[in-house]
């Protein structure tokens, strides 16, 4: 049957693959509608059907695996898996994204230490009830939606929504002819999606799985994928996150002088990626820059709406190396406010009636999207309907004047909103 599905691939007319691509879907949704769960914490679970581990192209023990969410409400799931070689155990975490109710999320670890007869332990899986809606973005199940002899894939989505997606990623289960092979994700960036828009997007195998690779299923989205890292620096530790499709991290560290870390990295795919490395700032004035191999390497730096670095830079296909980021500060940094300063400056500005009410409310409105402030049944209305009374200016005045703790003015914000006395 593996041989006859690459003839199909290889010799039949275009109708005839939209044939058999639309069997393979099919048989890819029965698959995610039907199979078993490993484990299970109440009705959030990882299905032992897609559960599984190999050794990558450049002989890395990968672990990938799929959660589902089929609870009521929203949850950040956390995964544990666990693998053990020669009586030895090792241990990887991920604290994942939020996952919508009725919503699936895969997940790919590779474990950097020598294993030579690794054995593969059930995971462990928690969560916490937060508040995500199901992102907008619809998979295209189309003839665009084609899966190729290398074994990778094309297709489109289309946000169904009516607000602008930034950095949408699509994720699948992939499959061989008989068991799950690895996890996928669009290889190039996608910078954002406008509503109504439909924009295309490829997928990858690892190059060790390729000729094994039979079809796709179980396709899901998200706005946002990171990994988080930690090194130590000035005696502790120094969390940042990274968002890299298709290129590993691993084993970062500071050198004496703790401003440059130093950090392993490969690209096992034969097109080109990306780095988005986010930092914590230390003073704010940082200037960052980025070898590979002690070769300079072009990259943007920017500081984003929650007050932290990036920093951006393309990587060439199959690359591999030790890159370096220098211009840190000495020292850790310091705890973040909860409140980015560009909302708390946007507010002194309003309470003193330099900007109008629609640019502070912007301001509350990322507060509720980002989750500061938490409300469940908020309802989305147009800008045209916004309001807040002017007495608020009061409240919003003793805030920007520290008469009121970030935490204070959230709790009256929420329960203005709550009460529809601020409408965003």
């Amino acid at each position: 049957m593996k041989n006859l599905h690459l003839d199909l691939k290889t010799s039949l007319t275009p109708s005839k693959i939209l044939k058999s691509n639309y069997l393979l879907l099919a048989l890819g949704l029965f698959v995610c509608l039907t199979i078993t769960p490993q484990l299970s914490f109440a009705e959030v679970f990882i299905p032992s059907h897609e559960y599984v581990s190999y050794f990558d192209s450049n002989g890395i023990y990968t672990v990938v695996g799929n959660v589902k969410n089929d609870l009521d409400y929203a949850i950040v799931p956390t995964i544990t898996v666990s693998v053990e070689n020669n009586s030895e155990v090792f241990s990887k975490t991920i604290n994942h994204v939020p996952l919508a109710s009725g919503t699936e999320i895969p997940f790919k670890i590779k474990f950097f230490e020598k294993l030579d007869n690794p054995v593969l332990l059930p995971a462990t899986l928690s969560f916490e009830r937060t508040i995500a809606e199901e992102l907008p973005i619809a998979i295209l199940y189309d003839e665009t939606l084609i899966t190729y002899d290398d074994g990778h894939l094309t297709g489109r989505i289309q946000n169904n929504g009516d607000t602008t997606i930034y950095n949408p990623k699509v994720f699948a289960v992939i499959h061989g002819y008989e068991k799950v092979l690895d996890v996928g994700q669009n290889m190039q960036a996608i910078e954002k999606i406008e509503p109504g828009e439909i924009v295309n997007f490829s997928m990858y195998p690892d190059p060790s799985i390729t000729d094994d690779v039979y079809y796709y299923s179980c396709f899901g989205t998200m706005d946002t994928t990171v990994v988080p890292g930690t090194a130590k620096k000035a005696g502790g530790d120094f969390d940042f996150r990274f968002d890299s499709p298709g290129t590993y991290y691993h084993d970062p560290v500071f050198d004496d002088t703790d401003t440059k870390m130093s950090i392993i990295g490969y690209n096992s795919f034969p097109l080109e990626g990306y780095a988005n490395f986010e930092f914590y700032p230390i003073s704010g004035n940082e200037k960052f820059d980025v070898t590979l191999d002690g070769e300079p390497v072009k990259f943007l730096q920017s500081m984003d709406e929650m007050g932290s670095w990036h920093v951006v830079f393309n990587i060439d296909p199959l690359t591999q190396g030790t890159w370096e980021i220098s211009g840190f500060d000495k020292g850790l940094p310091p705890d973040m406010p909860k409140v980015p300063m560009w909302v708390k400056q946007n507010g002194g500005w309003w309470s003193n009636d330099e900007i109008v009410d629609s640019e502070f409310l912007e301001g509350i409105k990322f507060l509720i999207e980002k989750q500061i402030i938490e409300i469940p049944t908020l309802e989305s209305s147009s800008q045209s309907d916004w309001k807040i009374p002017t007495w608020t200016k009061t409240i919003v005045g003793w805030w920007n004047e520290e008469q009121l703790s970030d935490d204070e003015f959230l709790i009256i914000v929420k329960n203005l909103v709550e009460r529809e006395i601020i409408v965003v």
